[in-house]
Parts: structure tokens; C-alpha cells; sequence
């Protein structure tokens, strides 16, 4: 944290606001939040926000408003995490570890885009690995990497199959497991209500 931010949180800028969500932050040693003052250079120098609905500004007004409905805004994923608004914000706030941590807590609140929570489930969890190198759609790839002299699959748990209960274990044990079985619970219960 610079001077800057550092006097700013001194004075006691945006004491007032005290709300589960700024406590999450809090907690997570990103305090600077309370020192925005809204200027809105973020949204302003935001590549994604060109081309997307993301504005990160509104994005994290709401946190600081404890308005809950942003964890479930499909805008926070928008973010390419490129660093611009860290860059050229006036207060220095780390703007981009801000909607890194709005994602995170999302999740912790059963939000996540689909395709996120099928990547998590279906290939990180089950394979151990982010992208599968394995099957029948992976065929081109293990040739690309022989015709370069390597081997099909890389040294990872697709080699070591032995290592994959390892790894679900660690995800078990961090509660990573449980965290996804929470998500998909809730998942299958808003898709009940829905219908």
C-alpha cells in the first residue's frame, strides 16, 4: 500500500461503510476499497469494458454499498485481469485484486458462470488438470506435441494417473470439493425453481 492510500485510510475515508462484503475484503488484506473516491478512471481505461458490459466502477460502488446483487453479475467475469485500472488509478487500489476477490466470494455464494462451474467440476476436479489432454478432442494436440519430439502428454497427472486421487484429496481437504458440490447443489435447486 503506498503513502497515499495509507493517509487516506488513516483519516478514516469510508468508514461508514461496514458490510459484509467490504469485510471480505477487509479480511482479505484489500482495505484500499474504502479509498476510492468513484472517479471512474477504471471504467474509463477498461479494455473489456469497450467491449463488454463490464464497468468496473459500478462494479465496485455496489461492493462498497454491500448491494449483494453484483455477486451475481455475469459482468465481473468479463475482466481480462490485463491491470490498466490498477495502473492508472490515482489512489493506486488494486482494482483488478478488487473484482478477483468479487469473483471469489461470488463462488463462495453458489455464483459462477456455468461453464466455469463445469470446468471446475467436470475437468479440474475429475482429471486434475485445468485442460484435458486426454480423449478422442485432444488427438491433434498429443500429435503436435510428438511431431516435436515430445512426448503425447506432458508430465503431469495425465502421466501419472496415480496422482490424480492425490490432487482430489488436496481438493477435499482444502474444501475445494465441498465448495463445488455447494455450487451444484444450488445450481440444481435454481434450475427446479425456474422450471
Amino acid at each position: 500500500m503506498n503513502s497515499k492510500t495509507e493517509e487516506v485510510l488513516r483519516k478514516d475515508i469510508r468508514k461508514s461503510y461496514n458490510n459484509k462484503l467490504i469485510q471480505k475484503f477487509i479480511n482479505a488484506g484489500l482495505e484500499e476499497i474504502r479509498a476510492c473516491i468513484n472517479c471512474g478512471t477504471c471504467t474509463g481505461s477498461c479494455p473489456s469494458g469497450k467491449r463488454t458490459a463490464l464497468r468496473v466502477r459500478s462494479a465496485i460502488k455496489k461492493a462498497l454499498d454491500g448491494d449483494e446483487s453484483i455477486l451475481k453479475d455475469k459482468d465481473i467475469w468479463f475482466c481480462s485481469t490485463c491491470y490498466y485500472c490498477y495502473e492508472r488509478c490515482p489512489r493506486n487500489i488494486p482494482v483488478t485484486d478488487m473484482i478477483i476477490k468479487l469473483r471469489n466470494i461470488a463462488v463462495e455464494e453458489g455464483y459462477i458462470l456455468d461453464n466455469h462451474f463445469d470446468l471446475a467440476y467436470n475437468v479440474f476436479y475429475k482429471t486434475c488438470h485445468a485442460i484435458s489432454a486426454i480423449g478422442e478432442n485432444n488427438k491433434k494436440w498429443r500429435e503436435l506435441r510428438e511431431s516435436y519430439d515430445l512426448p503425447s502428454l506432458p508430465p503431469t497427472v495425465h502421466s501419472y494417473p496415480e496422482a490424480v486421487k492425490e490432487c482430489q484429496k488436496l481438493m477435499r481437504e482444502v474444501k475445494f470439493k465441498q465448495l463445488l458440490d455447494k455450487i451444484k447443489k444450488k445450481k440444481k435447486k435454481d434450475n427446479k425453481n425456474i422450471k
